[in-house]
Parts: C-alpha cells; structure tokens; sequence
C-alpha cells in the first residue's frame, strides 16, 4: 500500500493530531520530532512518517529506503554531537500504531543502562550530566535542521 492510498489517522491518531513533541524538522514526507516527554532521556528523537500508516511494510520502497535514510541520519548527527555509549533504534507502534522510529542516545550513566529505557531503572538519575545534556539540545536541534535540509536538497 502507498503512503499516499492509506487512510487518514483521524483525531484518535496522537502523531496524526499533533507533531508529537517538539517539531525539529518536516520534509520529505516526514518529520523529525524531539520527545521532551521521556524525563530521564533529553536526547529522545521520532523520525515519524507523516501520512498515517501503520507498518513500516506498507511504505513502498522507495519510501522505506528514505524513512531509513533519515533514521541514519538522525543517529549519524547524535552521534558525532553527543557521543553516546550507544544509539537505540525503535519503531514498535503498539500503544500510537502510526509509523515512528525512537532515535535515543544513551549514556553509560543514564539512569536505565544498559537496560532498555522502558525498564525499571538502574540507578539514581545523574541530574548535571542530564542538564549538560539538555544543554547541548539547541545547537543539536540546528545540526540536525541544517543536516536534514541538505538531505532533502540532495534526495
């Protein structure tokens, strides 16, 4: 099924309804969305498809490879940004079944680690690192706009 063909989410649809967090970019038949809800986890990214779909297999092919495209490039950017211990990639849609990929930096010191950021947590949240972190999120924001916006030009 084409992305185009699917049918519109409806207000029930969350990630139809409104962006889903803070918007960082949209194009390309996509958006890149900052997930300031997950406390604990400042550097908590949706690549979310902007047509309503709800699996990954009913884009077609050409779409899959540039959804994938943008998760790369999500992950490539926190990467060289944050240095993360790791990346965590996610596109689960059981509670909002609209297409989304969870793009998350982790930490060795994050308060979940290594463990899944879902699971009970490991330890006592580290409160400066966290605010380092959260401080590094606007110029994050603008690599990851200036990033995406040369994608697009170049796709």
């Amino acid at each position: 099924m084409s992305a185009a063909a699917a049918p519109a989410g409806g207000p029930a649809c969350p990630l139809c309804a409104a962006d889903g967090g803070t918007l960082v970019w949209r194009g390309c038949g996509l958006r890149v969305i900052h997930a300031a809800e997950e406390a604990g986890f400042p550097a908590f990214y949706r690549v979310v498809w902007e047509a309503h779909v709800a699996e990954f297999s009913d884009l077609q092919a050409a779409e899959r490879q540039r959804c994938m495209e943008a998760v790369a490039l999500v992950e490539r950017v926190l990467r060289e940004r944050l240095q993360p211990t790791k990346v965590n990639l996610a596109a689960l849609g059981n509670l909002v079944p609209h297409l989304h990929w969870h793009v998350v930096a982790r930490f060795d010191w994050d308060s979940h680690f290594p463990a899944p950021i879902w699971a009970p947590p490991q330890r006592a949240a580290a409160a400066a690192r966290l605010e380092g972190l959260r401080a590094a999120l606007p110029a994050l924001h603008q690599a990851l706009r200036e990033r995406l916006a040369q994608w697009a030009q170049a796709a």
